[in-house]
C-alpha cells in the first residue's frame, strides 16, 4: 500500500476529530451562556447521540491508518531515542494511545450512565490538550529532522 493513502485517510480523520473537540471545548461553552438550559440540554443529547454514532468510525479509520503509518517508521520507532523524529513520534503515539483510553472510558461511563456533564468536559478538556500537542508533534517530526 503507498504511503499517501494512509497518510490522507489519517489527516482526514484527524481534521474531522480534532474539529469534533474544538467544537465541543471551544464552541459550544459559548452558545451554552446564550440558551435556556433545558434547550441546551436537549442539543447536547443529540450531539452526543451523533458524536457516539460516528467517532468510532473516524476513530477507526484515524488509528488504522496511523499504525499503517508508524509501520512505514518502524526503525525509528525501534530506537526511539537516536533521533529527534523518533522520540517525537513515539510521544504522539502514547498521546494518541492516551487519547484512545479517554474515548473507551467516556464509552464506558457513558453505557453505565455516569457521564455527567462535568465528568464529560473534563474529559473533552484533556483530549483537546492531547490532540493540540499531537498536531504540534506531527509538524514538528517533519520540521525539526531536517
Amino acid at each position: 500500500m503507498s504511503y499517501f493513502l494512509p497518510l490522507t485517510l489519517h489527516l482526514l480523520a484527524a481534521i474531522a476529530f480534532v474539529g469534533t473537540v474544538f467544537f465541543e471545548v471551544i464552541m459550544l461553552p459559548g452558545i451554552r451562556r446564550r440558551l435556556p438550559a433545558d434547550v441546551m440540554r436537549e442539543i447536547e443529547r443529540a450531539l452526543g447521540n451523533r458524536a457516539t454514532a460516528i467517532m468510532p468510525w473516524v476513530l477507526l479509520t484515524l488509528y488504522a491508518a496511523g499504525l499503517a503509518l508508524a509501520w512505514q517508521h518502524r526503525g525509528a520507532l525501534a530506537a526511539p531515542l537516536a533521533s529527534t523524529f523518533g522520540a517525537l513520534l513515539s510521544l504522539k503515539i502514547l498521546l494518541a494511545l492516551s487519547v484512545f483510553g479517554h474515548f473507551c472510558t467516556a464509552m464506558l461511563w457513558r453505557r453505565r450512565g455516569l457521564l455527567s456533564g462535568r465528568r464529560s468536559r473534563v474529559l473533552h478538556r484533556s483530549v483537546f490538550c492531547h490532540a493540540l500537542l499531537i498536531v504540534v508533534l506531527a509538524k514538528a517530526m517533519w520540521f525539526l529532522n531536517g
